[in-house]
């Protein structure tokens, strides 16, 4: 038997002790996303995953904003987050600070997400571009890989949040 269980029994950590908690070596760059919504269930994601941080870049807003609360449930005032007025700056910041750039779009001789590997002690920053147009083609140039996400449908796109979900979750999990 399953019963359900109540938000009290769930063991949640206080927003304190988040930012206590050891985080996970990532840092999901978002590249000129439209949608509030999405922004916000990334930052929402990144709190369920412990990611060390959010960076906003370009059109992508920022918090405070209510469609952006809307779907982050608090995870606003939980997750560290830097805005930059360029995603090209991002990337300067990022590898000052020794991470490796790893673009998520479908590109030629891209690495799958299930074959990509990652060392105990790497630092990555996974980028996510815009809706319409992917990560752009200067952001990709700066990459020190380029991930896919395997799919097998008639599509192949998935919503950002979507596909932060599934990267961040593998991603971390290779960490563990």
């Amino acid at each position: 038997m399953h019963k359900k269980l109540q938000n009290e029994e769930l063991n949640r950590i206080s927003t304190e002790e988040f930012k206590q908690t050891e985080k996970t070596p990532l840092i999901i760059v978002l590249d000129n996303i439209r949608s509030l919504n999405n922004i916000g269930s990334v930052f929402r994601t990144a709190d369920a995953f412990l990611i060390e941080a959010v960076y906003l870049c370009g059109i992508t807003a920022q918090p405070p904003h209510r469609d952006i609360q809307k779907t982050a449930l608090g995870a606003t005032e939980t997750v560290t987050w830097k805005y930059f007025e360029t995603t090209i700056q991002a990337l300067v910041d990022l590898k000052q600070n020794q991470y490796k750039i790893a673009s998520i779009e479908q590109t030629e001789n891209s690495t799958m997400l299930n074959d990509f590997k990652v060392k105990p002690n790497e630092k990555w920053a996974l980028v996510f571009g815009n809706e319409v147009n992917g990560v752009e083609q200067e952001i990709i140039n700066q990459s020190d890989v380029v991930i896919e996400i395997p799919q097998y449908g008639t599509k192949h796109s998935l919503n950002i949040s979507v596909s932060a979900g599934i990267v961040v979750w593998e991603i971390q999990q290779k960490y563990r």
